[in-house]
């Protein structure tokens, strides 16, 4: 004959395995949160464009061949013994100058048959690679990315003087993510440039790099971000805006807030129909071309 527990000690043991069992799921639970919190903690640390998660959504670098076509190979130092490529396409000894930042996945090679095209129009073109890029040294980052375009300009009269170039006035143009260079080298240095020329350029960052990687960052674009958008508040210098209508990866919508949020007195903006992200040039190139001369002009 079977003995039966008697019922108090039956509910204690299975009160027991129960707590048992909860226990472990809270632990797991606890485990799994912590886990979580470590990796977003991570990424929302003081220079969240900085982890790797997100440089490697942001750059696409690619090395590259130091052809004479590439232009005037003109190789820059930013910091000991670590030099950015970049090429000049000389217009003449006095022709307005455009400082050129490209996009992500572009190195300054791409534009050997661009940069003569500035040439007839009688702008002179400088193209800069970021680092990791083309013939530059080192790996890119979203803080040296800023820093670098900055140094450059800073090195540009010394860097157009050893060529014989004394362009009339010196502009800025930014690409895609080469907007922000421009935008920043604009904000330190306005009072230098003749203007600067936004390419697709995005507003926000944030929402770039979510379209970009599918990664979402709740964080204020003006102190973590690139700040392109609180950095054209207080640009004044004029300014000159191109966008595709139909591009996806960073929507027209961009362009206009940059335009429309610029301090600038004399700031005009392009939006070139049909026009995506990669074949503005080749779909609007008369817009384009005519918009840029006229501004430089």
């Amino acid at each position: 004959m079977a003995h039966r527990l008697p019922t108090k000690l039956s509910l204690f043991i299975i009160v027991f395995l129960l707590g048992v069992g909860f226990g472990l799921l809270w632990w797991q639970f606890r485990k799994l949160y912590s886990t979580q919190v470590q990796q977003r903690g991570s990424i929302m640390s003081e220079n969240i464009l900085d982890h790797p998660e997100v440089l490697s959504i942001l750059f696409h670098p690619r090395r590259g061949v130091d052809f004479t076509s590439n232009g005037v190979s003109v190789p820059i130092e930013v910091e000991p013994g670590l030099s950015l490529s970049a090429y000049l396409h000389e217009a003449g000894d006095s022709a307005p100058l455009i400082l050129f930042f490209h996009g992500n996945g572009e190195i300054a090679a791409d534009y050997a048959t661009i940069g003569p095209m500035y040439a007839q129009l009688g702008i002179s073109f400088l193209i800069i690679d970021y680092r990791g890029y083309g013939m530059s040294g080192g790996q890119p980052t979203t803080s040296n990315q800023l820093t670098d375009a900055v140094a450059v300009f800073e090195q540009l009269d010394d860097i157009l003087a050893a060529n014989n170039v004394k362009p009339a006035k010196i502009y800025v143009m930014g690409r895609s993510l080469g907007s922000a260079s421009a935008i920043e080298v604009a904000h330190k240095n306005g009072d230098q440039l003749g203007g600067i020329i936004i390419e697709s350029g995005f507003a926000n960052t944030f929402s770039l790099i979510s379209r970009l990687g599918g990664l979402d960052i709740d964080a204020d674009d003006a102190t973590m971000g690139y700040g392109n958008t609180a950095k054209i508040e207080e640009i004044t210098i004029p300014t000159l805006i191109i966008h595709g209508m139909e591009d996806y990866l960073i929507p027209a919508s961009d362009g206009q807030t940059l335009h429309d949020r610029s301090a600038a007195a004399d700031k005009r903006i392009v939006l070139v129909p049909r026009a995506g992200h990669n074949d503005l040039m080749l779909v609007g190139m008369a817009p384009y071309f005519n918009a840029v001369n006229d501004f430089v002009k």
